[in-house]
């Protein structure tokens, strides 16, 4: 029988980084050694196993299918056992590092968020944003709210809210020479404000969907400046600056303040929705995680986008 001698955890943790960014340099920076240390940790690995792991070239370096493979498992397993130790050196307050993007962070986790934190204050909660697809292994993170069609491989799914899109505009100034806004023909007087989020997604309302579900068919839906978010073409319409297709969720708030007005009630659904994602196992264990799960359905329990429409006509 075969005897191996047991492999090195750093030259595993220096291939890990490498594979993970196909640099040696990137990789070394990570590890706070120099690129050499870790080519020759990479070398050894090789030898040790007997296979290639990278194809090296001038100025990078490409996987093999045998190192693609073990890249593979290795992340999973380190972010395992990074998890692992966080858990057995965790302080008594928990901390919850939540991932989400940053509308939805602003605009309805914000406002809410203290009574978490009055109910739970045992419980530390980190929010950070964006909406790329959560690495919980490597990046620690412990649940994500992403805004999207739910079909999402590899991990647990749970839908939170619907999200339905519906015109939205501040309320009329002093100063503003034109009437308010009664019937959907007349946005031709109007700047549309438009953002990146509808485009090329299949079901997700635009200006040209909404338009035509109203019966609206000779304005040029595609006039107006784009922003590369929701929040900040919701933000523009808030300032006045013209009138924009808001998210239910996302402008509950600022309609119930009075910020912004829904001045027709006609609405699209959207294919589209806002969900609750977490690792496989779910979080399994970690009482912090079910207890922000469970809050977050109560939260939406409570939202009426609907009733908030109704109450932010104007």
């Amino acid at each position: 029988m075969k005897s191996f001698h047991p492999v090195p955890l750093s030259a595993l943790r220096a291939f890990e980084a490498a594979a993970r960014c196909l640099s040696f340099q990137a990789a070394a920076a990570q590890l706070f050694v120099t690129p050499a240390a870790v080519s020759h940790q990479v070398k050894r690995l090789e030898a040790h196993l007997g296979v290639k792991l990278f194809h090296r070239g001038h100025r990078a370096v490409e996987l093999t299918a045998q190192g693609e493979a073990l890249a593979a498992s290795l992340t999973q397993l380190f972010g395992l056992i990074n998890l692992a130790l966080d858990r057995a050196t965790a302080p008594a307050h928990a901390d919850l590092r939540v991932s989400t993007m940053e509308s939805f962070a602003a605009k309805w986790l914000a406002p809410r968020l203290h009574r978490f934190h009055r109910d739970h204050p045992e419980v530390k909660v980190r929010i950070e944003t964006g909406n790329e697809q959560a690495d919980f292994l490597r990046d620690g993170i412990d649940i994500a709210l992403r805004y999207g069609p739910g079909a999402y491989t590899g991990v647990r799914t749970e839908h939170l809210l619907d999200a339905p899109v519906f015109p939205i505009c501040a309320p009329s100034r002093p100063d503003d020479s034109r009437p308010p806004l009664t019937q959907p023909d007349e946005l031709l007087r109007h700047t549309l404000l438009h953002d990146e989020s509808a485009v090329g997604r299949a079901g997700v309302p635009d200006w040209a969907a909404w338009l035509e579900s109203a019966g609206v068919t000779r304005m040029d839906a595609t006039r107006g400046p784009v922003f590369s978010s929701i929040y900040l073409a919701q933000e523009a319409a808030i300032a006045g600056h013209g009138v924009a297709l808001g998210v239910g969720p996302l402008v509950a708030e600022d309609l119930q303040r009075g910020r912004l007005i829904a001045p027709f009630d006609h609405v699209l659904a959207n294919a589209y929705a806002f969900w609750i994602v977490r690792p496989p196992d779910g979080g399994d264990g970690n009482p912090a995680v079910d207890a922000f799960c469970r809050w977050l359905r109560e939260e939406a329990a409570g939202v009426d986008s609907q009733t908030a429409i109704g109450v932010g006509a104007g």
